[in-house]
């Protein structure tokens, strides 16, 4: 429990960990905005529970826990508004989309059958313009899907402990995923590989 002023405490904080804190915000979400709004929530949360801080535990790690749950929070409140937002679209509907890469029989259209991206000798993960076409690819994605990529491939998640952190079913989620990796091949093919 902090004895000094809660003001100073916090203000001292903030000058030396808000950097930090912002840029895990950011890798987290790739959003300056959501970033921004993030470390500002968690400077406000830890003020308004700083007696609760008991000095056993690092400022920097207490607070990083706080923004942890708080980026938890914001994947968990993404996901449920765009669910609530495709179950009312039947733009997005199982059958139709997945009716624009399968036919009837699920065979792949030609038009989208997947091409070969193998090129011999090149880590396309170290090209930063490929970087940029990836990320840019994710950013279209449905938040919902955004924060299942996110969270299984960038942060190698369990998909057990998205699924619990998203509210979600393991099969809405895998079915998520599918969803999401095929949008991201057709975009990289779109703005990549076929450049």
């Amino acid at each position: 429990m902090y004895q000094s002023d809660p003001a100073i405490v916090i203000k001292s904080w903030v000058e030396k960990f808000s950097d930090k804190m912002y840029s895990w915000a950011f890798y987290k979400t790739n959003s300056k905005e959501t970033a921004e709004d993030l470390v500002q929530d968690t400077f406000l949360a830890a003020y308004q529970s700083l007696e609760k801080f008991e000095g056993k535990s690092n400022p920097k790690t207490w607070l990083f826990g706080i923004l942890n749950n708080k980026i938890v929070d914001h994947f968990r409140k993404s996901y449920r508004n765009t669910a609530i937002n495709e179950s009312d679209s039947k733009q997005n509907s199982s059958s139709s989309f997945f009716e624009s890469f399968f036919d009837t029989d699920g065979k792949w259209l030609k038009e989208q059958q997947p091409h070969d991206w193998a090129d011999e000798g090149v880590n396309l993960l170290d090209d930063e313009v490929f970087i940029k076409v990836l990320q840019a690819c994710m950013n279209n994605l449905p938040s919902s899907w955004f924060s299942a990529i996110q969270l299984r491939y960038l942060e190698e998640k369990k998909g057990d402990l998205i699924c619990q952190e998203l509210k979600i079913t393991n099969t809405n989620f895998w079915q998520i995923l599918h969803r999401a990796k095929l949008q991201l091949r057709k975009c990289l093919e779109l703005n990549w590989f076929k450049k």
